[in-house]
């Protein structure tokens, strides 16, 4: 395995996720990624709102999270 310059370590660093969800179209699909963000929230995934984990459920948690634009998810056409 060859190593990486110290530069190109520091550049990946600095980039931060873009989170750009489109618009969430039903209550249904509200709470299919809800609970699919619930269960990663339980398994240990940080939360990405200002809601202690330890305070509250892992789906208010989620729906808060959903609420606030702060998951990317993709809507895919089957």
């Amino acid at each position: 395995m060859a190593q990486e310059p110290a530069e190109a370590l520091e550049g990946n660093e600095e980039t931060e996720e873009i989170i750009d969800p489109p618009t969430i179209d039903s209550k249904y699909r509200m709470i299919l990624l809800a609970a699919q963000r619930s269960k990663q929230l339980q398994r240990g995934a940080i939360p990405r709102t200002e809601l202690d984990i330890r305070k509250h459920k892992a789906t208010r948690v989620a729906m808060r999270e959903l609420e606030e634009k702060k998951v990317n998810f993709k809507i895919l056409d089957n």
